[in-house]
């Protein structure tokens, strides 16, 4: 008789489960999507209730061959790719592949990989989920519609090739926002004083000016300051009141798919991508000995913070015995969830909490451990007693003054002892220790200092605080964020500069434009108030088709008014309030040219004057006048003579000093992009470099990518590298090719690795 089939997303997931029920069944993989909508054309049909045109992805016919080929003799299938709508859709498209009469289908969810998990969810498949399918469609189709209406509404007016998403897009508004914040921001002045006081033979302490005349103190200038500080000078000082309580502190849940991207991009240094491709490699399975596959941590896409009491009841056990009863609770704890329509899985944890990370670090590499640490520890910690922290304020008086001190001291470490979390560092663990203190104390001022502040901007962004601002705004889904930051970076809208994103020129550009003629398809609430309904279809408490209809209402309209009235920045650009200084009649444009965004006067071509520009920090535009200095070492290759570096429209660029005679011009665009390329946020693969893989062009103007540590490290390759990690060798990048036979696909450059996936060829202008 033959055996049933398990049919899995990822290659990986077959090796661990061939250990557990390869006796009982067969195991496939799909690699992914096998279907999905074509990639020249929308491929939606809106008249007829926007139905999608699935179609076989390019490169899947073997993979496609061998699914049939295993299922050949199989009567029963079951379709376990990942337990998310993404794995949903898979399983729908090769349902419809595999079909037959006599055939049935089960939709297995393995929440994590191991012999229990694996066996229970077999033991217990469900039905294939319609309304998670169709929120899967309908994310795809509104992204569809989206990118592929106004994308070319975009390469029309400003420049070939870039895109807009219906959730990247909103990103990117939401990082330009901050940087307008930034720029328009006007700091105050405002001064503290601090007074070092001593009571008797006890040590000395700092104690702050909080309150004068019973109001919170607000010292506006030095002049009031240094009144203030003569004032005090010339004082008692007595304490007024003491305060002592002991305050209990509670672990934090264990970790969602954002927290756990927030958490490593803070304390590991990792980005999100990397930190899901981690978590990926601990949830599929890792080898504890030779032919000894086991997932290490449950699911890790989910907005959940349950867990199931078995675990809790483990954690107590393994506490016990690791750190005494003190350090145990009676009850397991639970938290609860926000979002009970993203209640499918159980929060990121361990599979076994007996899996220490000194007793699997062995078989782990450094990044599989460090992530791992983070997860295991989070988790046990979730199970422990409360902290307990003293802590005493003091109330100190001198005259109209009064000035404030406190201090802390942990009294019990309760879970602090495995895991203190970052709110931890804030204001309480920096205050200082402090002597005994009575009411009624007389100190004595050691000294007195005034000293002048001024009120800071908001932050910009890093990787972290941008997931974080996106999950509280309902922007995307977790498992998306790690897509989301890439894709802004590799388009261009925006850079990451000592681990902060600022808005690139063409991202100030693109999002302005965007948020004029869009103004509610870009919009953050709008945006996460498609999230919401993505989560009611998925609940059946909506239809998917009426999503779409109501969504592409308002979005259609929107559309046709932008193709009319967008301004083209290749053309007409954006007007600024800068007079042309050459015919100080007209103003000046921003416009796109090949070479980037320049200035230049509405008036041409009765007036030719142009430049390139920068922008100070409070966002004003100034024109870089142009340079004739001569280029060191340069000398013209057909007269000899020497180089001058000028300033054109499209840049810097070499002249040779012989012009008029010799009128020869070399462009320095490529020699600035070899030295100084888009950096792809890629580390170099050589063991022990610390650079990234920097776009660069070579002499004969042929791109390829270079570490960023050249000279020291050499390391280059032609083809483009894909920020994402080879699903069969775990190489930590895959390079994309372009072939005219094969189209764009995916492959992975480690010899002997067979891994090869077609993709969507790049959309042209």
């Amino acid at each position: 008789m033959s055996k049933p089939l398990v049919i899995v997303e990822s290659p990986t997931k077959v090796r661990t489960l061939k250990k557990y029920i390869g006796k009982k069944f067969n195991v496939a993989a799909t690699s992914g999507h096998i279907k999905d909508l074509p990639p020249k054309e929308m491929g939606i049909d809106i008249e007829k209730g926007f139905k999608a045109k699935y179609l076989q992805i390019k490169g899947k016919s073997k993979i496609i061959k061998d699914l049939k080929a295993a299922a050949s003799n199989a009567k029963e299938i079951y379709l376990a790719p990942d337990p998310d709508r993404e794995g949903e859709a898979i399983a729908f498209h090769t349902a419809e592949i595999l079909k037959s009469k006599e055939r049935t289908f089960k939709r297995v969810l393995f929440h994590e990989l191991t012999k229990k998990g694996i066996e229970e969810a077999l033991a217990e498949p469900t039905e294939l989920n319609l309304n998670r399918y169709d929120a899967q469609q309908a994310r795809r189709i509104l992204d569809r519609l989206v990118g592929y209406q106004v994308s070319p509404l975009l390469w029309k007016k400003v420049q070939g090739g870039l895109s807009a998403g219906r959730v990247q897009s909103v990103a990117v508004r939401i990082i330009c926002e901050r940087e307008i914040a930034i720029q328009k921001f006007e700091p105050e002045e405002y001064w503290s004083i601090s007074a070092r006081l001593k009571g008797g033979e006890e040590s000395d302490f700092l104690a702050k000016l909080a309150k004068v005349d019973g109001k919170k103190a607000e010292i506006k200038n030095g002049e009031t300051a240094h009144a203030m500080v003569e004032e005090l000078k010339n004082g008692d000082f007595k304490v007024s009141k003491v305060t002592r309580r002991t305050k209990k502190r509670n672990p934090l849940p264990p970790f969602t798919t954002s927290k756990l991207q927030q958490e490593a991009i803070n304390r590991l240094r990792f980005s999100a991508r990397k930190t899901m491709s981690v978590a990926q490699q601990l949830y599929e399975g890792v080898e504890l000995g030779p032919g000894e596959p086991v997932g290490l941590i449950t699911y890790m896409r989910t907005d959940s913070t349950r867990i199931a009491n078995e675990a809790a009841v483990e954690a107590s056990e393994f506490i016990k015995g690791q750190f005494g009863d003190n350090f145990s609770i009676d009850a397991p704890r639970f938290f609860k969830n926000k979002n009970k329509a993203q209640d499918a899985h159980e929060a990121i944890r361990p599979t076994s909490v007996f899996n220490t990370p000194e007793k699997v670090a062995p078989f782990l590499d450094e990044d599989q451990r460090l992530l791992y640490t983070l997860i295991w520890k989070r988790f046990i910690a979730s199970q422990m007693q409360h902290a307990l922290i003293d802590q005493v304020s003091v109330a100190i008086d001198s005259g109209r003054y009064t000035l404030s001190v406190s201090g802390s001291t942990v009294k019990f470490q309760g879970f602090m002892i495995l895991y203190n979390y970052d709110d931890s560092k804030k204001e309480d663990d920096k205050k200082q220790k402090l002597p005994e203190l009575s009411e009624g104390q007389a100190l004595a001022l050691q000294s007195i200092e005034p000293k002048q502040h001024f009120t800071a901007p908001p932050p910009r962004f890093s990787e972290a605080s941008l997931v974080k601002e996106l999950e509280e705004n309902g922007i995307g889904r977790p498992s998306t964020y790690a897509t989301i930051l890439s894709t802004i970076r590799t388009k261009g809208y925006v850079e990451l500069v000592n681990r902060y994103f600022r808005p690139s020129e063409l991202g100030l550009i693109v999002n302005d434009l965007l948020v004029k003629n869009f103004p509610d398809v870009f919009d953050v609430e709008f945006t996460a108030g498609l999230e919401n309904s993505l989560d009611k279809v998925e609940a059946a408490e909506i239809n998917y088709t009426d999503l779409l209809s109501e969504f592409y209402g308002s979005f259609d309209k929107e559309l046709e008014a932008a193709t009319a009235n967008m301004i083209s920045v290749k053309g007409v650009g954006i007007e600024t309030d800068i007079t042309c200084p050459q015919c100080g009649k007209e103003k000046l444009h921003v416009k796109i040219g090949r070479n980037g965004t320049f200035i230049a006067c509405n008036g041409y071509p009765e007036c030719d004057y142009s430049r390139n520009y920068e922008r100070d920090e409070k966002g004003t535009i100034h024109p870089i006048e142009p340079s004739f200095e001569l280029a060191e070492g340069k000398v013209c290759d057909k007269c000899g003579k020497p180089m001058l570096l000028k300033q054109g429209r499209y840049g810097e660029f070499l002249a040779c000093s012989g012009y008029p005679d010799c009128k020869n011009t070399t462009s320095l665009h490529a020699e600035s992009k070899a030295g100084t390329g888009s950096n792809t946020g890629i580390a170099c693969p050589e063991k022990g470099c610390s650079g990234t893989l920097v776009e660069k062009t070579s002499k004969r103007g042929k791109t390829f990518y270079g570490c960023s540590g050249y000279p020291e490290c050499s390391y280059a390759i032609w083809e483009k590298p894909i920020d994402k990690p080879c699903p069969l060798c775990k190489a930590p990048f895959v390079v994309e090719k372009t072939t005219k036979r094969d189209g764009t696909f995916h492959k992975c450059l480690t010899d002997g690795c067979t891994f090869k996936e077609a993709v969507e060829p790049v959309e042209k202008a």
